[in-house]
């Protein structure tokens, strides 16, 4: 070979080597054909394979799974996620997180906790991933809830079965779509083509017909390697026929060894998914072979470094003009339109009212009007938010709702759902002519009128007296209508019954569905017999704005009795002034204790709760008086002022000394070194160390400025003059002179 060949040879090479890496399988715009990492840690390219030169989406196999996430509470780790995460934000491609609320591979510390405690311990989760990924663009929000697969052991802390018996699963999804309401949440399950079928359709339209913001659903595909085509096409148009939503295959894998077997099955299989204008993306669940849960990873479709006859059947496929073509809900992978059909209630009376708030939103585009049908019949349309419809039915049934959304550029989107219309004539109305004004005592037998599942459920008022105390047993629930005087923080005291410990409840503001958690899970005291009393505090978590209110009171374990519910509206406490300590605005592990002295604060160790306060006077210094007890020493709990934006002043930490009982008070004296700026703030007491209790807070004006506060000016008569010494006017407001003392005038 002479030399001039050998440097041509030589250049041919070089410039093949400089060639871009090949595209991905899929050049479809609109759907894509992803698949998982290739190791609990995120692996991503392996042994030589490029993963972004055959799929353009990715979904970590186990490193999102809470477990991973979060191995002890509150201890974030993101290294494996990370991966997957970056190397699909570097290559331009769907990211999926896979999967937020799951029976299994969740932390084991989430079982010690208790059922109040689990809930604040989502929350902690789903706020942690959205401060890390503020942006994710697919969830799997809920997985394999369907029984007798894995339904989280703690879904009892989402509000467990509930009105709709998948109270948790909607909850779950308020979750997410409050933290990411860009992305698309889907619930993902298994055996959904074959055995649990009809389960999962009910299940995914109790969720749809709901309201809640679930945008597809995910069939894992782990079920398909025996099942016949004429078979799989059947199941595909029952469920989408039955659910009307886009779909996705999420975790297809054909396992088994035999080549030819898996490639008849991709073959049959693939594109009856991929050609399905609902489906909006495949995921494989694995590329390389013994690297996926699979017996001996069987499924994977790279095999000793060569490509297995499936993949290269599916490259050869995703080049014909039926898959680059192929439809999807998603144009561009992205969610234009979150559109959710949100009735009052699932169910109604015929003749009824029933309201129902079509919940929608563009990314990108305006909306000009949105349309409700009945069956084929328009109910109504509206142009502007929200979107509120009143339906009614004369006949029973279950009937379907469909909201079609039109944006001013002319394209639509669609949403359905369905309501049953029930044969009682009841009407829903509240139970007395005159709907309660909060605050105000309600009897816990004047629930809301109505028909069985409309207004209430598994349980029975004495309609001879409603002041009778109300039995309550595990699945009742009940719902009033209230008007709320003023915006503001509300307390709920109930007076309960009980002969044994276990009950548990707690309130939600059932606004069209949303469920809006008001109190923590409350745990029913034993109090002896069925007619001995006591009242259980609950503080609203959630501030109450003015107006119409529907408040659910749910038992998540029945078996105690109920008599009245007394709301009171939480005072916002002046400072200079005393602060009562069981007006709290939310709290997370206190207890408000009654003795002979008056209500007291009782804490532990990581306890904080929360009061309402205005600063009267701005840049100015404050004294505090505290009136503690503590058995222990060294207990000790810190104050901190939080204002509208969150900013934080310290006010101190008080060591609260050993008063050798909890009944036997001392009082504290600070000084607060800080000065505080004025205006409506949150006082947060945070305990330290040590159990204590709180009988008092006062807080006083340490700045001597030789200026008397008037309200009255009758006070001090005479007339005013201005610190220029100018008079003034009878009405002038602000520091004057009067007698020779300087006085403000309010």
């Amino acid at each position: 070979m002479n030399k001039t060949l050998k440097r041509n040879l030589l250049l041919i090479a070089v410039c093949f080597c400089m060639l871009p890496a090949a595209a991905q399988l899929s050049s479809n715009p609109d759907k894509f054909l992803g698949n998982i990492t290739t190791g609990w840690g995120s692996d991503v390219d392996t042994n030589g394979f490029i993963y972004s030169q055959f799929w353009n989406q990715i979904t970590p196999e186990n490193s999102t799974k809470w477990d991973a996430i979060e191995p002890s509470r509150g201890n974030f780790s993101y290294s494996g996620a990370d991966k997957a995460a970056n190397y699909a934000k570097q290559h331009h491609f769907p990211f999926k997180y896979h999967t937020f609320i799951w029976g299994a591979q969740y932390p084991g510390w989430m079982n010690d906790l208790s059922t109040a405690e689990q809930y604040r311990a989502i929350v902690e989760y789903f706020d942690g991933v959205k401060e890390h990924y503020p942006n994710l663009e697919i969830i799997d929000v809920v997985n394999e809830a369907i029984t007798g697969h894995q339904p989280a052991p703690y879904r009892a802390a989402l509000g467990g079965e509930g009105r709709t018996g998948y109270d948790w699963i909607i909850k779950a999804f308020q979750l997410a779509h409050e933290r990411w309401p860009n992305a698309i949440l889907v619930y993902n399950d298994y055996n959904s083509f074959t055995w649990q079928k009809s389960q999962f359709i009910t299940l995914v339209q109790t969720l749809r017909d709901a309201g809640a913001p679930i945008d597809a659903y995910g069939h894992q595909s782990h079920d398909l390697t025996d099942m016949s085509l004429s078979n799989f096409k059947s199941a595909m148009n029952e469920i989408h026929t039955a659910l009307q939503m886009p779909m996705y295959s999420t975790e297809f894998d054909i396992g088994t060894s035999d080549d030819q077997k898996q490639k008849t099955q991709y073959k049959n299989l693939i594109p009856v998914l991929w050609e399905s204008d609902y489906c909006a993306g495949i995921t494989l669940w694995g590329w390389i072979y013994g690297s996926t849960w699979t017996t001996d990873g069987n499924s994977g479709l790279i095999r000793n470094g060569e490509e297995r006859p499936a993949l290269t059947w599916l490259r050869e496929y995703m080049q014909t003009d039926a898959a680059k073509n192929a439809k999807s809900p998603f144009p561009g992978f992205k969610k234009e339109a979150s559109v959710y059909v949100k009735p009052a209630s699932m169910k109604v009376a015929k003749e009824d009212v029933l309201p129902v708030w079509v919940d929608a939103t563009l990314a990108t585009k305006t909306i000009e009007k949105v349309e409700l049908y009945i069956g084929s019949t328009l109910v109504d349309t509206k142009t502007e938010a929200p979107y509120i419809f009143e339906v009614t039915s004369s006949s029973t049934g279950t009937k379907t709702l469909k909201a079609v959304v039109t944006a001013t550029d002319g394209s639509k989107y669609e949403r359905i759902s369905r309501i049953s219309v029930q044969s009682g004539t009841t009407k829903r109305e509240p139970y007395n002519e005159t709907i309660p004004t909060l605050p105000a005592t309600i009897k816990a037998g004047e629930f809301d009128k109505g028909i069985s599942g409309v207004a209430y459920s598994n349980v029975t008022r004495n309609s001879d007296d409603t002041s009778a105390p109300l039995k309550v047993s595990t699945k009742s629930w009940m719902e009033y209508t209230v008007e709320v005087e003023e915006d503001g923080i509300y307390s709920l005291d109930i007076e309960m019954a009980a002969t044994a410990e276990g009950g548990l409840f707690h309130v939600v503001d059932n606004h069209f569905g949303d469920m809006i958690f008001l109190t923590d899970f409350i745990s029913v005291p034993k109090t002896g017999s069925t007619t001995e009393f006591q009242t259980v505090h609950c503080p609203l978590t959630q501030a109450l704005t003015a107006g119409r209110h529907v408040l659910s009171f749910i038992a998540d374990k029945g078996g105690f009795y109920i008599k009245n519910m007394i709301f009171n509206h939480i005072p916002t406490f002046a400072m200079p002034g005393t602060i009562t300590v069981k007006d709290m605005m939310k709290c997370e592990g206190v207890d408000i204790k009654s003795t002979s002295s008056g209500d007291v604060l009782s804490m532990d160790n990581g306890d904080w709760v929360d009061y309402s306060v205005d600063v009267k006077l701005a840049n100015s210094k404050y004294s505090y008086e505290v009136t503690v007890s503590s058995e222990v020493d060294n207990a000790k709990f810190s104050m901190v002022l939080i204002d509208g934006n969150g900013n934080e002043k310290t006010l101190g930490t008080i060591t609260v000394p050993n008063t050798g009982s909890l009944n036997t008070y001392q009082v504290k004296t600070v000084k607060v070194r800080n000065r505080l700026d004025a205006g409506k703030q949150t006082l947060r007491i945070i305990n330290k160390a040590g159990s204590c209790n709180i009988a008092a807070i006062k807080f006083t004006n340490s700045e001597v400025t030789g200026i008397d506060e008037m309200v009255n000016d009758d006070i001090v008569a005479g007339d005013s003059y201005n610190l220029s010494g100018q008079k003034v006017a009878p009405g002038y407001k602000g520091i004057v002179i009067r007698n020779g003392k300087k006085i403000v005038v309010k």
